[in-house]
């Protein structure tokens, strides 16, 4: 289970991830045989955000760090190149003596000029909605340096399997082979396939745009996961969840396929399906990653990494023999007392497919943050207490039990691939895994503590909060990373505590009970809604200062603000969760006059006329919420999931309206959409 930012605040990872079909996008540019004196040449001509947005839609793996002396022009010190399937480094753009060479100078001259439009117009409709898509995301860098050999020759086996895993999540995604139908000189588009994993539109303005896609063809997005034939039928994943043997073609690291000479008439009620393990599916990719995570593990010679190095070995004989519960143990031994390493490489979260069921394969490659262990401190004690305190909110039949899952570790990101990388956005939260006797124990947590730290995200987010809120609630807003950080914490460590995933009713799960896409819902609503209350509680016990606690309520309602402009459903009508999940909270709150609208009071930017006031004294809302939401997960209610989903998703109400003004306000500025560079120092 996972907790994302509200695209809004940066565009930074958007890392080579994208490129998700084997095919070579572009190939590595060389350098001309003639020299070309470069000291003379002054990049001044195009400024730094453009000069960002630019590279990203021309395809080229170019990013503008910062101005740091403030005079207008790039120079190499400030110049980074993104982690790419073509493997291209900076060497190839900047020489040995540290000056730009004749191929950067060529980019760049090619950056001035107007990109080549087609004079037709279907493609020209096309053309200009896959850059109003490009446009919604701004590119924010993550940068990692290595000093160390040994980290370097690591990272560089880890970032190999990163793009062996590009490849299997582009056939889980349906999407293998499509790159290569994109023009080469349609570099925008190209461009959006590799952001998106797809040719698909995926931000707000343009998700439900049919003329935007990467491909001329347009296709219908299939998923590679089951046979397209049964996909025709819109409620398929309804109708296998009712077959008799849907527990084994549901299972979360199959394939569904037809039988060898069964029937395939398109109907998942009645044609002969099988189950066909990962392993089986992906035999070339999952064996050429194993290769990969061997080779990073016979790098390691520090015995400080016996974990890390252990969890390598685990995990490469996994994507063998698809044995993911064995390769758990040894990445929950991974802490941040035995490794300055966070991997965790494998199939796990579901949201990506349309039946909410498979894991979808992905990479989280980070360097451990100490920080965290302040945390772990403070609130290991109260684990019990916190396990006891949301049962009392859940109500029978759900019980107390014993809880031994681990407090959220911090880690600063240095790559994501696959199922981890979004389009926009990015994970800021994972309580992983979601199956198996270690996530039965507690499971493991994560808090991604660098994104959304920098100055071009700072201010993004100051414009849209204070296009929303009224001034006096902006004024008590902070922008101190801890208070973010404290919501991230409570809510993954809320996926561990009460009714969670593997809680049953009746005997059945959660996604059994509810379906795959409301249970996911479900779940990530009592986390969050959890995480809401126990930081009133944490104040309470005397264990966190209450102004510390408020800032935090802030930051959840602009958490909430953005994932509620993004729309409760994609253009395939499937649910969002966490754009469901905010709408459920704003909307209950603001039921309850803890967040009130003002419709003649102007917002805090003194222009937008009608804001929001969070009235922290009717805070104690969310008690009744709590009580609603872990409820419902408590007794397997449905229907009364349904009924609450429905008050506050549904449009035709006062409070759909005032998210059209949230989603109105929220979305002037482009989204986060990350990219990633890892260098040599």
């Amino acid at each position: 289970m996972q907790r994302v930012l509200p695209l809004s605040i940066v565009f930074a990872l958007l890392a080579c991830a994208g490129c998700s079909a084997p095919d070579e996008p572009a190939p590595k540019t060389t350098p001309p045989t003639t020299t070309t004196t470069m000291a003379t040449k002054s990049f001044n001509a195009i400024p730094r955000m453009e000069f960002n947005r630019k590279a990203a839609e021309r395809r080229l793996p170019f990013f503008w760090i910062r101005d740091d002396n403030a005079n207008g022009t790039l120079e190499p010190a400030e110049f980074a190149v993104l982690w790419d399937r073509t493997g291209q480094s900076r060497k190839d753009f900047v020489d040995d003596a540290g000056a730009f060479n004749p191929a950067f100078r060529r980019a760049y001259d090619d950056m001035q000029k107007p990109e080549l439009a087609s004079a037709e117009p279907a493609e020209k409709a096309r053309h200009e909605a896959v850059l109003a898509e490009l446009a919604q995301g701004r590119p924010t860098l993550v940068l990692t340096t290595l000093t160390n050999a040994e980290d370097q020759a690591v990272v560089a086996h880890v970032e190999k399997a990163a793009r062996l895993i590009e490849e299997l999540y582009a056939k889980q995604n349906g999407v293998d082979g499509m790159l290569e139908h994109i023009p080469a000189a349609d570099l925008a588009s190209q461009t959006l396939f590799f952001r998106n994993q797809g040719p698909w539109c995926e931000a707000p303005k343009t998700e439900k745009d049919r003329e935007c896609n990467a491909l001329a063809l347009r296709p219908k997005k299939i998923s590679g996961i089951y046979p397209a034939s049964i996909q025709a039928d819109p409620k398929f994943c309804e109708v296998l969840e009712k077959r008799k043997d849907s527990e084994q073609l549901l299972s979360p690291f199959v394939v569904v396929r037809h039988k060898e000479g069964g029937k395939a008439e398109g109907n998942a009620a009645t044609d002969d399906l099988i189950a066909v393990p990962y392993t089986e599916a992906y035999a070339k990719e999952m064996g050429e990653v194993a290769t990969e995570l061997k080779a990073a593990a016979s790098s390691i010679s520090d015995p400080g990494e016996a974990a890390f190095k252990a969890y390598l070995e685990a995990t490469a004989t996994a994507f063998g023999d698809n044995q993911w519960f064995k390769a758990d143990v040894a990445w929950k031994a991974m802490t941040a007392t035995n490794s300055k390493w966070y991997l965790r490489i494998g199939p796990d979260e579901v949201y990506f497919e349309p039946c909410s069921h498979k894991a979808g394969f992905h990479v989280s490659f980070a360097r451990i943050n100490q920080d965290s262990l302040q945390w772990q401190k403070k609130l290991d004690p109260l684990k019990k207490d916190m396990e006891i305190q949301l049962a009392a909110l859940a109500g029978k039949p759900y019980a107390a039990r014993d809880v031994g899952f681990q407090l959220p570790d911090f880690i600063d990101i240095v790559l994501n691939a696959g199922d981890a990388r979004s389009a926009i956005g990015a994970t800021i939260g994972q309580s992983l895994p979601n199956w198996g006797p270690v996530a039965e124990s507690g499971g493991k947590t994560v808090a991604m503590v660098n994104l959304y730290t920098d100055d071009d995200s700072k201010a993004a987010f100051t414009e849209q909060a204070s296009s929303l809120l009224c001034s006096e609630t902006m004024a008590k807003i902070t922008d101190d990373p801890k208070n973010a950080n404290l919501s991230t914490v409570l809510h993954e460590a809320a996926h561990n505590l009460g009714p969670a995933h593997e809680y049953k009713v009746g005997g059945k799960t959660d996604d059994q009970v509810f379906g795959g896409a409301l249970a996911s819902m479900l779940e990530e609503l009592k986390a969050q809604t959890a995480a809401l209350w126990l930081s009133g509680w944490l104040v309470s016990k005397g264990q966190l200062e209450a102004a510390v606690a408020e800032n935090a309520h802030l930051h959840d309602v602009t958490w909430a603000f953005g994932h509620i402009a993004q729309g409760m459903v994609n253009a395939e009508g499937k649910p969002k969760p966490y754009s469901q999940l905010a709408s459920v909270q704003m909307g209950f709150l603001n039921e309850k006059g803890a967040l009130a609208w003002r419709p003649e009071t102007k917002a805090a930017n003194g222009s937008d006329v009608g804001c929001f006031d969070v009235d922290l004294k009717q805070w104690v809302a969310v008690d009744d919420l709590s009580k609603l939401v872990l409820g419902i997960k408590a007794r397997g209610d449905r229907s009364l999931a349904e009924k609450t989903r429905d008050t506050y998703v549904k449009d035709g109400t006062p409070w759909a309206k005032l998210r059209g003004v949230i989603a109105e306000r929220w979305l002037r500025a482009p989204k986060a959409s990350f990219v990633y560079s890892v260098v040599d120092g």
